[in-house]
This record gives C-alpha cells, structure tokens and sequence, in this order.
C-alpha cells in the first residue's frame, strides 16, 4: 500500500534542502532575507512542489528534473500568503502557527520579503542550467511562462483581486468557482503542468494531467472553505471563522457545509478518473487527490 506521509515527508527533505540552497545566493539581503526565510521555511504543507515533482514521475520522468522549478512555485506561494495576510488584504496575525510576517517584523518588510520571493523565483528558473539543445531550452521557457502567466493578472492576482472585491456580497455559483480557479487552482495547475513538461509527458498525459489540476485545483480551495469554518486551529496554525467576519465568498456560505464536502468529493473523484489509465508511477498523484479534502490543515 503505497505511504503518503513517507512520500511527502521524503520529497519535503528535497525541497526544504534545495529551497535552503538556494537562498544561500540572497545572503547579502541582510535582514530582508530573514524575512524571506522566516516565511519561506515556516513548515508549509508544499503541495504545490510535490505535486510538480509527483507529475515529472507520473509521466515516466525523474523528480530531481522538477526539483528546482518546484522550489519556485513554493517561493510564489509563499509571496502570495505574505501579501495575503497584510492588513491591506486579510490582515491575517498567524500563519502556519506562528505570527505573520509583517507582525513578526514589520510591513514594509513583509510586503518587500513578498517581493524578493517572488523576483527570485524566476531568477532561479531563468538561470537553471541547459545544453544548447532547442527543445530543452523551449521546454525551459514554458516553464517560465506557466507560472508567470498563473501567478499574474489571469492567475492567481486576478483571483486574489476578485476575492477582495466579494466581501460583503453575494456572488453567483459560477463566479465563485471563477474566482477560485484563479485564486488557488491557477498555480496548482501550473505545478502539475511544469512537473510533466519537466518529465516529457505526451501531449495524451498532459491532456489528463490538465483534468485532473483542474479538478483538485478546486477542491482544494473548497476544502480551504470548509476547514475555515470547522477546523481546529491548533492544527491549521491560524485563526477560523475570518471568512464569516470578512463576509467572504465561499463554498460553505454558498451552499452550506454537507453541500460543499460533496462537491469536493465530486470535484475528486472527477480528477481519478482523469488519471485512471496512468500507471503505478501515479499513486502519489492519487493518494495527494484524496488528502486534499481529508486534511486537517
């Protein structure tokens, strides 16, 4: 029976000891890097560079390929949740058990780390090593080119935008799972997406891939919902009940709690479905599918 939490807490290793490399390169930063670090390495779940080495393996390629690209993808979260948390936007205290970053040192820094984050991420993307073979230098600006267009103003900003422009008003079914997709399934999908560019997927497999990124993409942002409402915050690390007070969109207040754990069932059992024809080098990718609406934080 193929172990998750072995898999995760394996790949973690990975990505915590590349991400600690690489910032080896801001050391001169003094103190805006403590800042970055202080985000960076706070102890996140890192679906997001997992997903993208699990989707270079599930296509029959090698994690390592995936590692550093995968390390960007969680400086652009990381960026995102900095920004996310300012008083400005949700004015967020606690965030993965420890106090936020501008209440940890100040604004101007957090909103600055934030930046640095997300600067560096591409500088770490555009300057990977590669032979002077065309496709692998085309395959390198894909890359480049998936995430910033996820992360940017048809991505994961856009849907960061249209969330703050919700309080306090009703929005329709439709608009909701619009938002989300930008908000949280954007860069999801971009992991996923990377991660079988990485491991040469066919255009086959990057068709199912795209399915399932959708579909957990969502579920993912329902599961956020949900846990907002009912979770444990010892667990999670932050405060619930925020998106009531902020009168947030959201799944739950949409549809109520039962309603929303179905379609988060639903939106799950779609996205196995997209990838029932892959062979064992995809369980991670399956068992990561399930997790998302079981977990606790």
């Amino acid at each position: 029976m193929f172990d998750l939490t072995n898999y995760i807490n394996n790949k973690n290793q990975q990505i915590n000891a590349e991400l600690e490399k690489l910032l080896l390169g801001c050391e001169k930063a003094q103190p805006l890097v403590d800042a970055m670090r202080y985000s960076l390495m706070a102890g996140g779940k890192r679906i997001r560079p997992v997903l993208c080495l699990a989707a270079a393996e599930a296509v029959g390629g090698m994690a390592e390929d995936a590692l550093t690209t995968g390390c960007a993808l969680e400086m652009v979260h990381t960026y995102s949740l900095i920004h996310d948390d300012l008083p400005a936007m949700d004015d967020d205290r606690k965030r993965r058990g420890k106090p936020t970053c501008h209440i940890a040192f100040d604004e101007a820094t957090a909103i600055l780390a934030g930046d640095a984050l997300l600067t560096v991420a591409f500088e770490v993307l555009s300057a990977m090593n590669f032979t002077e073979n065309s496709t692998q230098a085309v395959q390198r600006l894909n890359v480049i080119q998936t995430i910033a267009t996820a992360a940017g103003c048809r991505g994961m900003i856009q849907g960061q935008m249209l969330d703050i422009a919700s309080e306090g008003h009703r929005v329709s079914r439709e608009d909701l799972e619009g938002m989300h997709a930008l908000k949280t399934g954007a860069l999801i999908e971009a992991s996923l997406q990377c991660g079988a560019l990485l491991g040469r997927a066919s255009k086959s497999q990057m068709e199912m891939l795209k399915t399932y990124a959708a579909n957990i993409g969502l579920a993912f942002q329902v599961a956020d919902d949900i846990l907002n409402v009912e979770g444990n915050p010892q667990l999670m690390g932050k405060d619930v009940g925020t998106d009531a007070l902020r009168e947030k969109s959201t799944y739950p207040s949409l549809l109520g709690i039962e309603a929303s754990k179905r379609f988060a069932w639903d939106l799950i059992q779609n996205a196995l479905q997209a990838i029932e024809t892959f062979d064992k080098k995809s369980e991670p990718l399956r068992a990561i599918a399930v997790y998302i609406i079981e977990r606790k934080r």
